[in-house]
């Protein structure tokens, strides 16, 4: 064979193995790479003036900047990887109609700016931003006001929502959403927002690995945080301060609860922290003060109460009957109308080594521990848990000798709820 004929046939076969190999290369970017982030420009002065067509001419990792300004759009999708960055805090109107932006890809960020009027809806949960299936998704740096839903993520991983404001009309439960809500999500972060006037400041549900640090929930109008069917979360130095019902952790396990203050949570079913059927979690370094009620348990077991302040409370804990297994050591207890509240005569939680400011009692041996066991649970608090309208006769001479009856002759509070080795100096909170 010649020279020229081993040519033509090597071409030939090149030519029909070319189209195998071509599109297998390009998918992996061999053939031909990513080309530069392109940065689009959005503002009434430029050729593109609506957010909505930035994202439509946009390919996947470019960056959308929107100028300052208003921009009255909604229904926004985003379905590619984008990041949009807002100029001078430019304002996006939903107009009170439908929702505002949508999130259906991975690796979007949204940054600066200020988005309002998401449509309140009876039928469908209409967001400001809603993330929905996404991954790695960054809403940071926003102001929402005035929204359904501010921030919601359905079944999203790995994203972050941080540094964000959100205000909403805090009107009435049924025409106000929640302002940050996650569900059926996980490994998200949620930090540094500030939230009032929703329905409920942070919620969460069906999510797990989720961490909560370093936000404040205020003024909502029923939690702060409302937190349900989640496990293995963590919710560190947040402030959660006159809510409607404070806040409620409830049917969920292996929780840390940590450095939080839960404040001015006050009225007939308010509680600074509502644990429902919880399972072994930790609650530990937190402040609990001037709330209706400090710690509401009902049906948890397997929890760590440790080195908390509970100040200020009508009652600093409320432990139910059907609560159990729970220790509870190391506390503050510091000016409530009654530092512990059960509704049964038999408990199974175990009170050792706190601190309480009521306790008379002496130490000889100046271990730095009581001589004399404490019982914090007053007759009068089991009587008002049954009779609610003998909380009239609160402060009153009638009561001082009911007091000191019972610890003369302590038949009828519950033997087992004593603090053995009460401290006898505050503890030290880290």
């Amino acid at each position: 064979m010649t020279t020229r004929h081993r040519l033509g046939n090597g071409l030939l076969a090149g030519l029909v193995v070319l189209p195998l190999v071509l599109p297998a290369a390009a998918a992996q970017g061999a053939l031909f790479p990513p080309g530069p982030v392109r940065e689009i420009v959005v503002g009434k002065d430029r050729p593109i003036k609506s957010i909505k067509d930035g994202v439509r001419i946009a390919s996947s990792g470019d960056r959308i900047l929107v100028r300052k300004g208003s921009y009255s759009e909604g229904n926004i999708v985003i379905d590619k990887p984008l990041t949009i960055l807002g100029e001078g805090l430019p304002q996006v109107d939903g107009g009170g109609k439908d929702e505002i932006f949508t999130v259906r890809a991975d690796n979007v960020t949204i940054r600066g700016l200020l988005i309002k009027n998401a449509g309140v809806s009876f039928m469908h949960d209409n967001a400001a931003v809603k993330i929905d299936g996404a991954r790695n998704c960054i809403i940071e740096g926003n102001r929402f006001s005035n929204d359904f839903f501010a921030v919601y993520l359905a079944k999203a991983t790995g994203c972050t929502v941080s540094g964000n404001r959100i205000s909403g009309n805090g009107k009435a439960e049924a025409t106000s959403g929640n302002g940050i809500h996650l569900w059926h999500c996980s490994d998200v972060k949620v930090s540094g927002n500030y939230v009032t006037d929703q329905r409920d400041g942070i919620y969460i549900e069906f999510s797990n690995r989720v961490l909560i640090e370093g936000n404040q929930s205020e003024k909502n109008l029923r939690y702060g945080l409302h937190f349900m069917f989640s496990n293995s979360c963590r919710y560190l130095n947040n402030r959660f301060t006159q809510n409607g019902a404070g806040v409620a952790v409830m049917y969920s396990k292996n929780v840390e609860m940590r450095g939080n203050r839960f404040e001015k949570n006050w009225g007939p079913a308010s509680y600074g922290l509502l644990l429902k059927d919880m399972q072994q979690s930790r609650i530990a370094g937190n402040t609990l003060a001037g709330n209706t009620i400090g710690i509401y348990s009902e049906g948890s077991f397997g929890m760590t109460v440790e080195q908390n302040t509970f100040s200020r409370n009508g009652v600093g804990i409320k432990l139910l009957g059907s609560s159990t297994d729970n220790r509870f050591t190391r506390n503050n207890f510091l000016g409530n109308s009654f530092d512990v509240a059960t509704n049964s005569s038999e408990t199974q939680n175990r009170f050792e080594g706190n601190y309480w400011d009521n306790y008379q009692g002496y130490d000889l041996n100046k271990d730095g521990i009581g001589d004399v066991p404490y019982r914090p649970v007053r007759l009068f608090s089991m009587l008002i848990t049954d009779y609610p309208q003998s909380l009239i006769l609160l402060r009153s001479l009638f009561i001082d000798v009911l007091d000191l009856a019972e610890r003369a002759f302590p038949v009828l509070t519950p033997e087992a709820l004593v603090d053995r080795r009460p401290l006898m100096r505050r503890v030290c909170i880290d």
